[in-house]
């Protein structure tokens, strides 16, 4: 999982050469921190068991819980932050 995330989360900077009769263009790739890969990864996981946990309450009381779809849709809203953040 930290694999993909830290290849989605990786700025890539597209740099003309010095030389102007040359015509390359050099890419910089600058890898996000360990830090921000492992928010984001338990974020994630965050996610997928609070929507464990609502599944089985509403299987088993048969009731809608808010709390924890205030919870998951708090953390969906870190996730799209650390995204739309690290992408520009």
């Amino acid at each position: 999982m930290r694999g993909w995330i830290r290849r989605f989360l990786t700025k890539k900077h597209v740099r003309d050469s010095n030389d102007r009769t040359a015509r390359e263009v050099r890419v910089q790739e600058v890898p996000p921190s360990e830090r921000l890969i492992l928010i984001t990864q338990f974020s994630m996981v965050a996610v997928g068991a609070l929507t464990a946990l609502e599944l089985v309450h509403i299987v088993v009381l048969k009731v809608w819980n808010a709390e924890i779809f205030a919870a998951i849709t708090g953390l969906i809203g870190t996730i799209t932050g650390i995204i739309l953040g690290k992408k520009t």
